[in-house]
């Protein structure tokens, strides 16, 4: 792909019209996506950061007006045509006011297409609108709640029925268990539930149990006396003591040995504790909140983990979600990290946008570091990038550049015996393209970006490995 060119999307239920003009925008230098509905649009905007989308304003089921929110909400810098007849002219007004670029009546010429196509992207090129377009779009998320609960960040389906998740188990005393890869944000649901709760005028006292040596993690937990070991100067109460009539977060719960869950379930059943050193029983009223990226059902079978443990702990049971699962929850999390991160820069710099090709790079990465990794690669990106108001693809670290589409995977089988290096490159090289093709419906230049190639290089590949 080229530095100039643009990904749209069209939308449009009338195939020829559709079609044609598709073909000529492609012809133009554009690599067009066609959809028939808004339902598919809205799939199509879900995966994929474009430039520009083209829409009907009628359509059936899901209107264009409401492809062209979903749209704006989603990536702010994105480019809106809307597509109306002369009898709904006045729904292209109120589509300008949520944010289109600019609309054009049927039966239109392609030149007037192309003409407003060229405007508006020259319009986003010259105006640096990036933090009133950021303020709109947080705006437009906390109205909906789904924006910020106690910092989490996110709109995707999966995001909402969590939100909706959390605030009915908050104002409850149950136990949870919070799983999920590293990075995930488990202490960030931690602390949602805690501050939704009726325990939030109280202490959350959170304790990393992977983090601490196994010999001073009893000690943190259930506290000390003076004198009852090397180096207890003075009496000391646990985390467990601290979260009276709060919570008690306990992260990487799956480290803890056999003999401190023991002591742990214990704890939890007769909400009572002795300090290490002491005989005298402290009556105890906590919630307990447990986070792990193990497989505790593992572990028990393993005989690792206490069976007895696990379930009181596995109340409530609270899976997130790892970030390559939740994609479309990505140019909300960037621009998230982009407006704190730059505001703690010196000097401060929240205006800080990303360009579409960025973003499809970030949308396009696998994050086995999940949400932290992708905070990681804002800031540090920021720190590159001192004195630029736009961040481009270039911009970011090697290994996000060289991401690629995630619905492509290899699936030809490596030959047992008799290999011919040359024939399995064949059929890799073959089966990729065959998937890119069908990701991009067909689109050959579309294809080759998912593919990471010129659209020449291609077309040559295709001709060469034909059976």
């Amino acid at each position: 792909m080229t530095e100039n060119e643009k990904h749209l999307l069209i939308v449009e239920d009338e195939a020829a019209l559709r079609e044609v003009t598709a073909e000529r925008l492609t012809d133009h230098g554009y690599s067009v996506t066609q959809v028939e509905s808004g339902e598919q649009a809205l799939a199509k905007l879900a995966d994929f950061a474009f430039d520009v989308v083209v829409t009907d304003l009628r359509l059936p089921g899901v209107d264009g007006s409401q492809v062209l929110k979903a749209a704006i909400d989603r990536y702010p810098e994105i480019v809106g045509i809307v597509v109306t007849g002369f009898g709904t002219v006045k729904g292209a007004v109120e589509a300008i006011k949520v944010g289109a670029a600019d609309f054009i009546t049927k039966p239109f010429q392609f030149d007037e297409l192309l003409h407003v196509l060229t405007a508006a992207l020259e319009q986003r090129r010259l105006k640096s609108e990036n933090a009133y377009l950021r303020s709109q779009l947080e705006e437009r998320y906390r109205q909906d709640f789904f924006f910020d609960f106690e910092g989490l960040v996110g709109l995707s389906q999966v995001m909402r029925d969590l939100f909706e998740r959390l605030k009915m188990i908050a104002p409850t005393n149950s136990t949870i268990l919070i799983t999920g890869e590293t990075g995930t944000g488990k202490e960030l649901v931690a602390r949602a539930i805690h501050h939704n709760s009726p325990r939030s005028a109280h202490r959350l006292a959170a304790l990393n149990c992977g983090a601490i040596p196994e010999s001073l993690l009893e000690a943190e937990l259930f506290g000390h006396v003076r004198g009852a070991f090397t180096g207890a100067v003075e009496s000391r109460p646990g985390r467990l003591e601290q979260a009276h009539r709060g919570t008690l977060f306990l992260d990487e719960v799956g480290t803890m040995t056999p003999a401190l869950q023991a002591k742990l379930l214990r704890v939890l059943q007769e909400r009572e504790l002795e300090r290490i050193g002491d005989t005298r029983q402290i009556k105890i009223d906590v919630r307990v909140i447990a986070a792990t990226n193990s497989d505790l059902t593992q572990l028990v079978a393993d005989g690792t983990f206490r069976e007895d443990l696990f379930y009181r702990l596995n109340v409530i049971p609270i899976p997130l979600p790892p970030l390559r699962d939740r994609r479309d929850d990505i140019p909300l999390l960037t621009q998230h990290f982009l407006e704190r991160l730059g505001r703690e820069l010196v000097p401060p710099r929240p205006d800080v946008g990303l360009s579409q090709e960025a973003m499809r790079q970030l949308m396009a990465y696998a994050w086995p570091g999940n949400i932290r990794q992708l905070e990681n690669v804002i800031e540090r990106t920021l720190a590159f990038s001192q004195g630029r108001t736009q961040i481009e693809a270039a911009d970011l670290p090697p290994e996000i550049q060289a991401a690629v589409d995630p619905g492509l995977s290899v699936r030809v089988a490596f030959p047992d015996d008799g290999l011919d290096f040359e024939r399995y490159v064949h059929d890799v090289e073959r089966e990729l393209i065959r998937q890119a093709l069908g990701r991009a419906d067909g689109n050959k230049r579309l294809a080759a970006d998912l593919l990471h190639l010129k659209r020449t290089t291609l077309l040559e590949k295709m001709k060469r490995l034909q059976p």
